[in-house]
């Protein structure tokens, strides 16, 4: 299926080089540019919901619980601080906590001061969320495989991990993430 996008509005007016008056401030956009990043943004908002809805629908989850309970399933001793997990999540830290509450209501989780440093409080994935990762993981695989890699061939694929790869790089180095994350940490792992 060929897919065409077209955003119509004051967006496209801005960020399209033809569109917009040119600045000394801005590189705007050129209409090739213009077309991948409408599909990068299109991807970043409807894969997060999509995602959500499989895993709501087989395994009682939402797309954010399911990755704070996989990303917990991936540390030592299943545990990590709030701060890391919030980080890793893409949360806010107080989104991260009304979360974690209602997962700890369930049994999923639970918390505890960090032994190394009390000021730190450390999620802790249970038994039952364990379980229920475990449970969660093959449909959520299988959606994976059928939205991003059924459609892409082998050359696709690592040209999209490259391309990913390298922004992901310039936003830990633009931020202060770079102490968090390394290239070898975006692998691995339940997915």
């Amino acid at each position: 299926m060929n897919f065409q996008m077209t955003i119509s509005g004051a967006y496209t007016a801005v960020m399209a080089a033809e569109e917009a008056p040119l600045s000394a401030e801005a590189a705007w956009l050129t209409p090739d540019e213009l077309q991948t990043w409408t599909a990068l943004h299109l991807v970043l908002s409807t894969l997060p919901a999509a995602l959500g809805g499989q895993l709501r629908c087989d395994a009682g989850l939402s797309f954010l619980e399911y990755y704070v309970l996989a990303s917990l399933s991936e540390q030592p001793g299943h545990t990590q601080r709030m701060g890391q997990l919030a980080m890793l999540a893409g949360s806010e830290q107080s989104r991260l906590s009304h979360l974690i509450n209602r997962l700890e209501k369930r049994g999923l989780v639970r918390r505890e001061p960090d032994p190394a440093d009390g000021r730190f409080t450390r999620a802790i994935l249970t038994a039952a969320g364990h379980a229920q990762v475990i449970k969660a993981a093959p449909g959520h695989v299988e959606y994976v495989r059928h939205l991003i890699f059924d459609v892409l061939d082998e050359t696709e694929q690592h040209a999209l991990r490259g391309a990913l790869t390298k922004i992901m790089s310039k936003l830990i180095g633009s931020c202060e993430l770079s102490s968090q994350w390394s290239g070898d940490d975006l692998g691995g792992g339940v997915t």
